[in-house]
């Protein structure tokens, strides 16, 4: 049972595979390929562009950071000078916390600079690599074009096409059908003649010797009528009489004479 299951399931995959052979076509495989190349570059890019949006936002913070050293070393000396030491010591401790930051932003910053690069440099390489694919693309679809051109024309003119194959089937067995019936009627006529069948048009209990001589009476009664329609024709219509090699015949039926002079 399990051997005819993994048959079963092998000829099923079997006939998937041809089915899926039949209605594939390499153009829109190669379409497809091409399309999920480019969303995917389309991702690397997004990518760079994200990675250069968050490099620059802490740019940004960074600039800020620094303005803020600024004020606050500005305040601790506006501080000092008005006696505030402790004021001062406060916008310094600041200040070095900020600064601290500054620091760590900055190293954020260098590393998203270099994801930026690299990603940056993927994004080219993967740009170079679909520009070769499209155009490998539409050679081998240009190719494969002109190839299905070249089969269709060659099985349309040899006749082994698909639609042609069709054709070709169906006229020949409208031939075989013609043949076997012009045979089915000639061995039809061949044994009505011999009488081995009877004509089924002809009245029951009929036979061919009765009917051979209802032929030959009802052509017997043709010419009986014949003569008797002719003989009551009257004289002048009837036919000259058929002259001789000397001259009409005598009236009581003698061969004619010369008039003498």
């Amino acid at each position: 049972m399990t051997s005819i299951t993994h048959r079963i399931a092998a000829l099923f995959r079997i006939k998937a595979d041809k089915a899926l052979d039949r209605a594939e076509d390499p153009r829109e495989v190669l379409d497809y390929s091409y399309g999920q190349q480019l969303q995917m570059l389309q991702k690397v890019r997004r990518g760079v562009a994200d990675v250069a949006t968050s490099r620059k936002r802490v740019e940004l913070q960074v600039n800020q950071l620094r303005q803020s050293t600024d004020k606050l070393q500005d305040q601790a000396q506006q501080a000092l000078a008005a006696g505030r030491e402790d004021l001062a010591r406060e916008a310094l401790s600041r200040r070095t916390a900020v600064a601290s930051q500054i620091v760590d932003l900055r190293d954020q910053q260098t590393s998203l600079r270099a994801q930026e690069e690299k990603l940056t440099l993927a994004a080219q390489r993967l740009q170079t690599k679909v520009d070769s694919f499209r155009t490998r693309k539409e050679t081998i679809k240009a190719t494969y074009t002109a190839a299905e051109a070249q089969t269709r024309i060659t099985e349309a003119v040899t006749g082994i096409g698909e639609e042609m194959s069709d054709v070709g089937l169906a006229m020949q067995r409208a031939q075989d059908k013609t043949e076997q019936m012009q045979a089915r009627a000639g061995a039809l006529d061949e044994l009505i003649a011999s009488g081995a069948l009877e004509d089924a048009t002809l009245p029951a209990g009929r036979d061919d010797i009765q009917a051979e001589l209802e032929r030959v009476s009802a052509g017997q009664d043709v010419e009986n009528e014949l003569a008797r329609m002719k003989a009551r024709l009257p004289a002048a219509a009837a036919p000259a009489a058929v002259e001789g090699p000397d001259g009409p015949d005598d009236p009581k039926g003698g061969p004619g004479r010369e008039a003498t002079s």
